[in-house]
């Protein structure tokens, strides 16, 4: 359990959504380059964006099997802080990605369900800095909206830090920070009006339960 929950929220498109983001105290803000995602930036927003974010704020890249030199022009380029892949990235992908793309880190993204194992996470220990874990929807490559048994995690022994997503909402949040203690949140449709577009209210209000959470542990 930590004594402070990080919190991401992913798949910015707007830059009135930022603004709130950083006005209500994110850890970082995640941008999806992914074609089939209805929340799919370009690289020159995402640069121009970068560019005036305040100190101290992690701007993250999601991509989905995308081939390695276009992920680090791209971070390169945007100025990111870590790149969060979703989709069939092998250990050797990773550990050249984080090697040639420093500063920037690596998240392997994971869809649990009732099928995973310790055996899928071990190989990334030594070349990821943390795992996202999402819900398994078979066909899906993440952001679900849908959220997974929690009480999955405690058998995968995870060796690295776990940012926990898959549905959360401020309805669920609490729980999910009480009952599986994660390094950080993610969040994303939970707080959305529609894709893409948040709803700052749902925003101010997750981050208040967050941190309410955090007080009574």
């Amino acid at each position: 359990m930590y004594s402070r929950t990080r919190i991401k929220m992913c798949g910015m498109t707007r830059i009135k959504d930022i603004e709130m983001g950083i006005a209500v105290g994110l850890d970082a803000l995640g941008f999806i380059f992914y074609d089939k995602s209805p929340r799919n930036v370009t690289p020159d927003f995402v640069r121009s964006v970068v560019a005036k974010i305040p100190p101290f704020i992690d701007c993250v890249g999601v991509f989905v099997d995308r081939d390695k030199k276009e992920v680090e022009e791209i971070v390169e380029y945007c100025g990111l802080s870590h790149a969060q892949l979703h989709g069939n990235e092998d250990p050797k992908y990773c550990e050249r990605l984080e090697r040639f793309a420093s500063p920037c880190h690596v998240i392997k993204a994971f869809r649990v369900g009732d099928q995973s194992k310790s055996t899928n996470f071990s190989p990334y220990d030594d070349v990821v800095h943390g795992y996202l874990l999402d819900t398994y929807i078979k066909g899906n490559a993440g952001g679900t909206g849908e959220v997974f048994d929690w009480s999955l995690i405690d058998r995968l022994g995870l060796q690295r830090p776990v940012i926990l997503a898959g549905g959360l909402s401020t309805d669920n949040v609490e729980d999910a920070i009480k009952l599986v203690g994660p390094f950080g949140v993610d969040v994303n449709s939970g707080i959305e009006i529609e894709p893409g577009i948040k709803d700052h209210s749902k925003l101010k209000e997750f981050v208040r339960k967050v941190r309410l959470t955090e007080l009574s542990l």
